[in-house]
Formats: structure tokens, C-alpha cells, sequence
């Protein structure tokens, strides 16, 4: 049985830093797209970053223009696990995250139709 686990959200004020965390269990992380997502109640879910390798190939990441400069996507094949480093938070950070798995090389992570979602965990940027 697949299953990822969100860890790290919680609250922190304006600039802030938290680090999420992905550990899948029943599913390589390696040579899949493993990316973020977040989703305010009642607003369309958005892309955040998302995660390639093979492990002998280099890492391919990819970020949403409003995360750029400020988060930062990693893997632990070891570990099995990805993370979501995120600093100089703002309040329009504010949403629940997501993890997400596909089979596939991540070079079109938003829209493709992921096939195992984790539970979410929230994150919450205060002024």
C-alpha cells in the first residue's frame, strides 16, 4: 500500500522559515515526480515545486514564479523521502501542502494526473 506523509507545516510569522517533509512508503521516490502542492479553501489548487531523478542523473527541479528565490525542493533517495525547504514566508504562503507521486520525469510536474497524494499538512503565515 502506497502512502506519503506530510510533516513540518505549522505556524510562523512573516519571514519565517518551516520545512516540510514527504517520506513515502510502498513507492520509490526515485526516477518519479515528486512535487508540492497547496490549496486554500475555495481557490484552485497551485503547483509549487516539483522533483526528478534518477539517481545517477542529475536532480531537475522546478518551482511556481511566486516561490522562486524562496523555497527549496530536495530528495533523500535513502531516506525515501522529499522536502520542501521554505523561507522569507508571507501570509499568501498560508494554505494546505501536498505531496504528490507520478511515474514520469516532472517536465510538465503541474498538470499532470498524479497518481498517489499524501494527507496534506498546513502552514499558516501570520503578519
Amino acid at each position: 500500500q502506497v502512502q506519503l506523509v506530510e510533516s513540518g507545516g505549522g505556524s510562523v510569522q512573516a519571514g519565517g522559515s518551516l520545512r516540510l517533509s514527504c517520506a513515502a512508503s510502498g513507492y520509490t521516490v526515485r526516477s518519479a515526480c515528486m512535487s508540492w502542492f497547496r490549496q486554500v479553501p475555495g481557490k484552485e489548487r497551485e503547483g509549487v515545486a516539483g522533483i526528478y531523478t534518477t539517481g545517477s542523473s542529475p536532480y531537475y527541479t522546478y518551482y511556481a514564479d511566486s516561490v522562486k528565490g524562496r523555497f527549496t525542493i530536495s530528495q533523500d533517495n535513502a531516506k525515501n523521502t522529499v522536502y520542501l525547504q521554505m523561507n522569507s514566508l508571507k501570509p499568501e504562503d498560508t494554505a494546505m501542502y501536498y505531496c504528490a507521486a507520478v511515474r514520469l520525469s516532472c517536465r510538465n510536474w503541474k498538470d499532470y494526473a498524479y497518481d498517489y497524494w499524501g494527507q496534506g499538512t498546513q502552514v499558516t503565515v501570520s503578519s
